[in-house]
């Protein structure tokens, strides 16, 4: 029984880390969030042309457009299609993808 307690533990610690260290990972945020399914896997070669290329976008815009489509105050354009994944994303994630986001070229 106790080593089983401490298996458990053990996986639940693991599990933690990893989250942890996806939640302040962009890039790997991007993609487990699904943002690359329609914005491309580089974020310059959206699914559609409607869609933004988001590469390259300045960290303040990209994290308050993350934020109104969350909240509902950007309820335009293509940002419907946006509230469902938004609602998997917290804001510390936000802030994250936004900092790659940025980062790209």
């Amino acid at each position: 029984m106790r080593k089983l307690i401490t298996i458990i533990a053990g996986i639940s610690l693991i599990g933690l880390s990893y989250a942890t260290m996806a939640e302040g990972n962009g890039e790997e945020l991007y993609k487990s969030k699904t943002c690359w399914s329609c914005h491309g896997k580089d974020a310059k070669t959206p699914l559609l042309p409607v869609y933004p290329k988001i590469a390259g976008q300045n960290k303040e815009y990209a994290l308050a457009q993350m934020k109104d489509i969350k909240s509902g105050d950007r309820s335009n354009g293509q940002s419907v299609a946006m509230k469902g994944v938004m609602s998997l994303v917290n804001e510390t994630e936000m802030d994250a993808i936004a900092e790659w986001l940025s980062s790209l070229k």
